[in-house]
């Protein structure tokens, strides 16, 4: 369970290709507010990633459950980015 003052950052498929240097938790803070923010806030530590997580088809959850960017989070939640897939 992650604490109260931090999200955790989950990548998976490419998206965990770009986020390398990224750790997988984020203090809290008040200018993290919703999802939006998270991105905001990895662009400024990579903006590749950012450019990446604000593509079109990138799906975003909190704790398990697909929301769109201005989803609220308040600390503690479990923040993940799926990219865009394709099947056959």
């Amino acid at each position: 369970m992650t604490p109260k003052n931090y999200f955790k950052i989950l990548f998976f498929g490419r998206l965990r290709d770009f986020s390398k240097n990224i750790k997988n938790e984020i203090p809290v803070s008040d200018e993290i507010k919703c999802v939006e923010d998270v991105i905001l806030y990895l662009d400024t530590l990579n903006p590749h990633l950012g450019k990446e997580l604000r593509k079109p088809f990138t799906l975003v959850s909190v704790n398990k459950n697909l929301v769109k960017t201005d989803f609220p989070i308040v600390g503690g939640e479990e923040v993940a980015f799926l990219p865009p897939v394709t099947g056959g």
